[in-house]
Order: structure tokens, then sequence, then C-alpha cells
């Protein structure tokens, strides 16, 4: 199943972690429509820009995934809202996927992850599927050993 025409169903839900666990996967039709959402509004646009396959390395968790992987109570991937962009290994950057967002997107939050003052580990996205997006753009970094957040 397709979600937009550069992104399928099994590349949002693809996870190690599920398959080591014997955790289901699957999204529900409500997370599936906020899926479609995130892949027309945020996905395509940025595989249309830069015309190269884009890598998500987490898309959609179920509660139970989320759960195993410690990921926060209230993460937007568990409601199909959000996607982990990874670019290692190609010519694209983390950085100007990034900065192609926050120019360009229409968004509800927008994370350099980590990573150096040059380039993020990753960049998390989200797309709220009521339409009313926030344009947060924050920075996790780590404090005292601790995931933390601050304004980009």
């Amino acid at each position: 199943m397709q979600l937009s025409k550069n992104l399928s169903l099994a590349e949002m839900i693809i996870s190690a972690e599920a398959k080591r666990k014997g955790i289901s996967n699957m999204p529900s039709d409500d997370h599936l429509a906020n899926m479609k959402k995130l892949a027309i509004n945020i996905f395509q646009p940025i595989r249309d820009h830069f015309k190269e396959p884009i890598h998500i390395s987490s898309g959609y968790r179920s509660l139970a995934l989320n759960k195993a992987i410690k990921g926060a109570v209230s993460s937007q991937h568990c409601s199909g809202e959000a996607m982990d962009i990874d670019m290692d290994g190609t010519t694209i950057s983390n950085a100007q996927i990034f900065d192609y967002i926050k120019k360009n997107l229409n968004f509800d939050q927008l994370i350099w992850e980590f990573g150096t003052s040059a380039n993020p580990d990753w960049v998390h996205v989200s797309f709220e599927s009521t339409g009313k997006q926030r344009k947060q753009i924050l920075k996790a970094i780590k404090k005292n050993g601790e995931k933390s957040y601050i304004n980009y």
C-alpha cells in the first residue's frame, strides 16, 4: 500500500525491534489516515525537492513497540503523525533535510536530533492530523546523561 507516490506503508512500519520481540506494529485505520497526511504534506515534498530516496529510520510505532524501545509516552510516532529521517551514507545531509523542512513546509514539530552543530544524527518531523501545526523547532541534547530539548 502506498501512502504517497514514493512512500509505502511497509517503509513506515518496519521495525527490527518489533520483529525481535514479536510485537505487532500494524496501524489502525485512524493511524493509517494520519500517516497518509504525513506522507503527502511532509515526506513527498522532501522527496520531490531532493529527487533522491529519503530514508526513514523510524515511522509508525504501536504503543507496545514504543514502550519496548522506551519512547516518549506522548510520541506522535504512535499516532502515525511523525517520522525520523536519516540520510547518512547518501549525498544529502540531515542538515539539508532539516533546513528544507524548516524553510518550506508546514509542520507541527521539527527536531535537530543530537549530532553536531553542522549536522544532526537524524531529523524528527511531525504533522498534526487536525492541521493545527505548531511550527515548533527544537534541538535534542544530552544534559547530565539525559535527553533534553532546547529551542533551536
